[in-house]
């Protein structure tokens, strides 16, 4: 078992988070208990932007909201000096509601729709990453309408696939996002946006995928995109200002994992397009990343009460916990792994095997298999750990269930930043059914 952070086992042999034992945590604010390390998110951007100083290279970190999107966050986000990512109006309104400053927000979409279009002009963000010729189209209207020119980049599908799950992979050529590089498409789009006057081209963006421990990927989409810019200066005399390589850099779940260092990430991305800017003779883009999962990914931790244990002799023992697919949707999504312990016997021997499952109605709702615990009882305390990213931005309401409450730690000290959600909550957009009137 590896702990994350601030996390250690204190003297009363408890799970410990940002200086405060979870058991009090669980019995304040009750369970499942999404629990962030704030100084932990602190550290993950502050080695990111440390990586583009030591080298002295022009970069903007943005944080990839969609990995977990809340005030609080965003708000921490913003202490720490990093731009924004959003991919929805109510992203985009969470950002503005935390009073992040739109020009430092970039947004994202494969398909905007005008009113996401129109809100993120008339409140000003600073760029917005271009997916289509469709959303060329809407963007040169909205533009011209309210007279203004907007600083973008195209997103380009450089045909590179990431080592990673299939469902997470987003620069192969057969995917929803982008121009590709190797159709033509691309080459059209430099040459509708630059012959207009509402856009300001700044670059290209890419993302070749989430979850990825190696640089190899990195590399060959920097070497894919600088072969199409050789043309581009050759035949369009278009040389890019800013490339945005996304994010993706992995983060460790379980003892599988072996993601790397931020720097080392960043270092090797500097380094290929150096390389290439001094082959082809010209000024070192601007480079832009967009971090996530690798900034809010490890600094989480979700709580939960132990319920009810089915054992089938011979095959496996079912332990049931007060949550499940409804707050962590990943491992039924695409088989994410996770590690757990019991955050209240935490150095007691780990001499049972039992399949974690939640209590939605599914038979798919497994939190993790095999995993070794102590011997657990009802009530008992489980902490999953690295659930920072993707859980609570994919919470639900699956069976009707409220989704839990979200506390940051720091310091020793704690703080409720979004509120557990009630049965009330549940009901509070239902409208009831007005029966026809039989004459």
């Amino acid at each position: 078992m590896y702990l994350h952070g601030s996390s250690r086992i204190n003297q009363h042999r408890h799970l410990e988070i940002g200086g405060l034992d979870t058991t009090d945590l669980a019995a304040e604010y009750g369970t499942p208990l999404y629990v962030y390390d704030v100084e932990l998110i602190r550290k993950r951007a502050s080695a990111f932007k440390s990586a583009f100083d030591k080298a002295k290279v022009k970069a903007k970190v943005a944080y990839a909201s969609k990995a977990f999107s809340s005030m609080a966050v965003i708000q921490v986000m913003h202490e720490e000096g990093l731009y924004l990512d959003v991919v929805s109006a109510g992203e985009l309104y969470t950002a503005i509601a935390a009073g992040f400053p739109t020009e430092r927000i970039h947004f994202h979409g494969n398909n905007k729709s005008p009113d996401e279009i129109r809100m993120a002009l008339e409140h000003g963000v600073g760029c917005i990453v271009v997916d289509n010729f469709y959303e060329i189209e809407l963007l040169d209207l909205f533009c011209r309408n309210l007279g203004v020119k907007m600083k973008i980049l195209l997103r380009v599908t450089p045909g590179v696939e990431a080592y990673t799950h299939h469902y997470i992979t987003t620069g192969q050529i057969d995917s929803k996002f982008g121009f590709d590089l190797s159709n033509g498409q691309a080459d059209e789009a430099i040459q509708i946006v630059t012959a207009s006057s509402s856009f300001e081209l700044l670059g290209f963006h890419c993302h070749i995928g989430s979850q990825i421990e190696e640089t190899t990927a990195f590399v060959l989409a920097v070497d894919e995109i600088f072969k199409r810019i050789k043309k581009w200066i050759e035949h369009l005399s278009y040389v890019p200002q800013v490339l945005n390589f996304g994010g993706g850099f992995g983060i460790r779940y379980t003892d599988q994992d072996k993601p790397l260092a931020p720097e080392i990430y960043v270092g090797k991305i500097i380094e290929a397009v150096k390389r290439k800017t001094n082959e082809l003779h010209i000024e070192m883009p601007e480079i832009w990343i967009e971090p996530g999962r690798s900034l809010v990914g490890e600094a989480g931790t979700t709580l939960y009460r132990v319920g009810s244990q089915k054992e089938v002799p011979s095959v496996r023992t079912y332990l049931a916990i007060d949550g499940g697919m409804s707050d962590n949707l990943r491992p039924s999504l695409y088989q994410a792994k996770y590690e757990a312990a019991l955050a209240n016997k935490m150095t007691e021997p780990h001499d049972r095997i039992v399949t974690i499952v939640g209590k939605c109605c599914e038979s798919g709702d497994t939190l993790i298999y095999d995993a070794s615990l102590p011997e657990p009882r009802a009530g008992d305390l489980l902490a999953v750990f690295c659930t920072g990213a993707y859980g609570y931005s994919m919470a639900n309401n699956y069976n009707r269930f409220p989704r839990p409450a979200v506390i940051f730690v720091e310091d020793g000290e704690a703080q409720l930043v979004i509120k557990r959600e009630t049965c009330e909550h549940i009901l509070q957009l239902d409208l009831p059914y007005k029966a026809k009137v039989t004459k």
